[in-house]
């Protein structure tokens, strides 16, 4: 998402990708989402239960109201005054990653994004780093994203496309 701020996580580890993006995985995302408008405690329930998508039901999002600004850097352009000062911040952590989905649960609710910044996947949290830095991290699969089942060299027999005729 082009307008989306924060963590990204690059990977030429196709097996790591595979268990982060699988919902089964349960790899929380996390995200501070600016809304336009005020997120009551009752406004936000239809998220923590799975709301309904065009593209089928959500799982059930964690959320919570935040006192004030989580961003860590200002963002440019910034989201008008008049804008920013009806807004709330939210804490939205989800374990699917469909397209656009934070901001189409927001929008489906009434309460629509206007600063989005995700800082955290599963364990590898964004910290101190600042917009346009990166850091190359070559450590172990964290246990969230650990599952037995990929156990190195191990394969289901020859693929399709290596047997022979």
């Amino acid at each position: 998402d082009y307008h989306s701020e924060g963590l990204l996580l690059l990977t030429n580890n196709g097996k790591l990708q595979a268990r982060i993006a699988s919902p089964e995985n349960k790899v929380w995302k996390h995200y501070w989402a600016q809304v336009e408008g005020d997120a009551t405690e009752t406004a936000l329930q239809p998220l923590r239960d799975g709301i309904e998508l065009k593209d089928g039901p959500t799982k059930p999002a964690r959320v919570s109201r935040l006192a004030h600004s989580p961003a860590p850097w200002p963002r440019t352009p910034a989201v008008s005054p008049s804008r920013a000062a009806r807004s709330s911040w939210l804490d939205i952590a989800i374990y699917e990653g469909r397209n656009r989905q934070v901001r189409r649960m927001c929008a489906a609710i009434g309460l629509p994004v206007l600063r989005l910044v995700r800082y955290r996947i599963g364990d590898w949290q964004i910290g101190e780093l600042q917009p346009g830095q990166q850091r190359r991290i070559n450590i172990p699969m964290p246990d969230s994203v650990k599952t037995p089942n990929i156990a190195a060299g191990k394969s289901r027999g020859p693929s399709k496309t290596s047997r022979r005729h």
